[in-house]
């Protein structure tokens, strides 16, 4: 019988550069989540701290961040639950340039407090590419963890079909996204011709990705008020799976911040690949489309 998970996206409002609100608040509601026996919480990108990379102070925050990571480990083994802490901003040293260099990292955490894997966002939105630090070529990896093989993406990864074909094929069933998306994304033209495009794209996107690649997706953005200048929080956050699409009562269609708490049944992965037999055609040899760079996209752990 296929294991059932359940899951807790947490849609949390990012004060700006507030980095202990934010975290009491993120914490408070992992245990609301413990409480309701999720074995798995997650938040969204930029949760401690918001995007405000030009602030004089952001630097020394980011600076900070080991201890927040560190705090979300010991909470895990407190609560005895899985947390994916969204992403967290990290200042590291060029060990050549000795520059600062900004890195925007996702951590998969089990319950006993130990990281199991981690994620550097790849993918960098146009007005992210002068602050943070792209992990380029560095393949994308599955963890494998209490809820069975799982693949991290950060946000505008989501954009890019070849971030899930590469980690589908490395075997990952869940692919867990934490996200900063607002529907102020768009271009002035875009939002002239429907203010909600953003939200038309990530209700797209996700429901696609998950049949596409016979996974089920854990997508989960920042909330909070609407209608502010540049703040205009699209929210969303869902769990897709094949052939249900979207589920998240609390979250799916709201931009305001809350929790959704969702029972991920595995079934419905195994069943639509069963059907579709996507990672299975992935998976041979003579499978006729080649990798942009040149590789066949089929691995061994179909």
């Amino acid at each position: 019988m296929a294991p059932r998970y359940e899951i807790a996206i947490i849609q949390l409002h990012p004060k700006p550069l507030q980095i202990e609100t934010n975290y009491a608040k993120a914490a408070r509601f992992i245990r609301d989540a413990a409480s309701k026996e999720a074995q798995l919480a997650v938040l969204p990108e930029y949760h401690l701290t918001n995007w405000v990379p030009d602030d004089p102070k952001a630097s020394n925050i980011y600076g900070q961040w080991e201890i927040y990571l560190n705090k979300y480990r010991a909470l895990a083994k407190e609560q005895n639950i899985c947390i994916v802490p969204g992403t967290i901003i990290e200042r590291h040293e060029d060990p050549e340039t000795k520059e600062e260099r900004f890195l925007n990292v996702a951590y998969f955490i089990d319950n006993k407090g130990e990281i199991l894997g981690r994620y550097q966002k790849k993918n960098l939105w146009h007005p992210e590419r002068p602050y943070l630090t792209s992990s380029t070529h560095t393949p994308h990896e599955v963890i494998q963890t209490p809820l069975g093989p799982v693949g991290l993406l950060i946000c505008w990864d989501l954009a890019f079909p070849e971030a899930f074909r590469e980690l589908i094929t490395a075997g990952a069933k869940i692919i867990i996204i934490p996200t900063f998306w607002t529907l102020s994304d768009c271009s002035p033209y875009g939002l002239s011709v429907n203010p909600r495009s953003e939200a038309l794209f990530l209700e797209s996107t996700i429901t696609s990705r998950t049949f596409e690649n016979t996974c089920a997706v854990v997508f989960v953005n920042a909330g909070g008020p609407v209608g502010s200048a540049n703040s205009n929080y699209a929210g969303l956050s869902r769990v897709a799976v094949p052939f249900l699409g979207v589920l998240g009562d609390e979250t799916k269609g709201s931009h305001e911040e809350g929790m959704s708490v969702i029972e991920l049944d595995m079934r419905h992965v195994e069943e639509a690949e069963a059907n579709y037999k996507v990672r299975e055609d992935l998976g041979r040899e003579d499978w006729h489309y080649v990798h942009p760079r040149g590789q066949k996209l089929g691995r061994e752990k179909l």
